[in-house]
This record gives structure tokens, sequence and C-alpha cells, in this order.
């Protein structure tokens, strides 16, 4: 009975073997090179994210005679009733509106003006694009020094036009948050530039030169041919965008670092501060957290209005 036993259960073995090398020879050689890709993938965006939910619900200790402690929600409850984080927020909404906006306009208005160029176009777009191959940190820098209140060149060029008092643009509650916006927009632009030039390069002439036999102005292609024709480029170019503002802060750290008096402290710098200021990483990591799900619902939002765009431009 046990040898009966013993080969059938071997039996059984070799059978569920053979099913699963079936499987395995099934499967694409493709898909065994892709692996590895997922595996590290999955490593540093799945785990961190998990284990950053995990310190939401925890009071971490970086003391280690003092231990951590289990607190549920009252990060989330804290979160709420801060006044701070709803500073931030406002801070943040504004920075995010106003810089999306003038890169967008300043990025649309100079790759219009580059394609109406009838030579050097490829010059101009290259040297156009320059800001942008700078680091964040040394733009930073770069603005910082140019505009120190003490030796600062366009310091000293607004004084003498009247538009400057002896005070900084950086020092400033009322002129900081606006100075780092034109910073940003002065290194980022360029990427909005080349989007947009290159789907100007990619748009259909025939239409434009049907547009053109019938009579109609630039102004009223621009309007009713080209701007429509680029939409989703321009949701690209927005998206991108948005992804960035929100998360980068390399440039403020380095000039204001959320001062004077937080006027530019968005919520990334606030996530910083409470993390690796005050060590309060489980508070952090609910902000973090809050700034993720913005950032994800925002990515939705402009995938889904580009799926419909791209319906609409098949349609037609």
């Amino acid at each position: 009975m046990r040898s009966v036993s013993s080969e059938s259960s071997s039996a059984n073995e070799s059978r569920a073997g053979s099913w699963i090398g079936r499987k395995l020879r099934g499967i694409s050689f493709e898909f065994w090179m892709f692996l590895p890709a997922v595996i590290v993938l999955l490593a540093i965006t799945v785990y961190p994210t998990l284990y950053m939910l995990l310190m939401s619900t925890i009071e971490y200790s970086t003391l280690p005679q003092i231990p951590s402690k289990f607190v549920g929600l009252n990060n989330w409850l804290a979160m709420f009733v801060d006044s701070a984080v709803w500073k931030s927020w406002v801070t943040t909404v504004i920075y995010y509106v106003a810089a999306l906006s003038l890169q967008l306009f300043l990025g649309t208005t100079i790759a219009l003006l580059i394609e109406r160029t009838p030579v050097l176009q490829d010059f101009l777009a290259t040297a156009l694009l320059s800001p942008m191959f700078l680091a964040p940190v040394l733009v930073g820098l770069l603005w910082r020094f140019l505009l120190h209140d003490s030796y600062g060149l366009y310091s000293y060029l607004l004084r003498e036009l009247g538009l400057l008092g002896k005070t900084s643009l950086f020092g400033d509650v009322r002129t900081a948050l606006p100075t780092v916006i034109l910073m940003d927009t002065w290194e980022w632009t360029p990427l909005v530039m080349i989007v947009i030039l290159s789907g100007l390069r990619s748009l259909p002439t025939d239409i434009l030169e049907a547009a053109q036999v019938d009579g109609a102005t630039y102004f009223q292609q621009l309007r009713f041919i080209t701007l429509p024709l680029l939409k989703p480029i321009l949701i690209v170019a927005l998206l991108i965008r948005s992804m960035d503002l929100l998360r980068f802060i390399d440039h403020l750290m380095v000039t204001t670092a959320g001062g004077p008096a937080d006027a530019t402290k968005i919520l990334a710098i606030r996530i910083y501060e409470n993390a690796f200021r005050f060590y309060k990483l489980g508070y952090a990591s609910v902000l973090a957290i809050t700034l993720l799900i913005v950032i994800i619902i925002l990515g939705r939002m402009f995938i889904n209005v580009l799926g419909i765009e791209k319906e609409q431009v098949q349609y037609e």
C-alpha cells in the first residue's frame, strides 16, 4: 500500500511539474527580459509608498532611547486642523497656477515666433534651451547672486530705474513669491517651447495651405486651426510641468527656503522641514501622501482630457 501511494504521489508531482514547465515555456522571451526591470520598479515605488503609509500612523522617533509609537489617525487629524499647512496649500496653488500659466503662454508664444522666423530656427531654439540644461540648484544660486541687495546686477539696474528700493526681491514678503515664479518660468519655459515647437512642425501642412488659399489670415489660422490641433501637445506640456512644479524645491531652498515669513513655503518645502528639520517623519508622511494624491488626480485629469482630444481628432 505504501509503494502504491508513493508511486501515485510521485506521479502527481511529475504531472504538476510538467504543467508548470509547459506554462513557463509558454511565456515569451520578452517577458523574462522585462521582468527584472519590473521588479526593480516595484522595489523603488511600491515598497516606499507602503512604508510611507505605515509611517503616517506612527509617531516616529529617531532617538534609540525613545521608542516609536502607534498613533493611528492622529497625524491625519492634525493635518486638517493645522493652519500652517492650509497656508502652504494656498501658496502652492498660487505658485502652481501662476508659473504654469506663464510657462504655457510664453512657451507657446516663443514657439510660434520661432516657427515664423525665416532663418536660424534651429539655432534660436537651441540657444533658448540653455536655461533648462542648468541644474535647479545652479539656477537658484545664479538668481540669488544677480538679485543680491548689495552687489546683484539686476538689483542695481532695477534701483537705477526706480523700480526697487533698498530691500531685496527675495527678502520682501510682497515680491518673494513673484520672483521665484519668474525664476522657475525662466528655467522651464524652454521645455514647454520645445514641446510646442515639435508639435507645430508635425501639423499637417495641407490644412494650413487650404486655409491660406481660402484667404484666412494668420491669426484666423492660429485660432481655428493651429491651436485646436495643438491641444493634445499643450496637454502633454501641462502634464509634464504640473508634476515638476509640485515636487521640485531645489531652487526655492537655495534662494528663500520658504521665507520670508513663509511667503514662498509651498507644501513640498513644509514636507522637507517636517521630515528633516523637525524629524516629524510620521506627520511629513501624511503631507507627502496628500501631495501624492493631488499629483495623481491632476495627472489623471490631464490624461483623460488628452484621451478625449485624441478621440475627437480621430473622429474628425
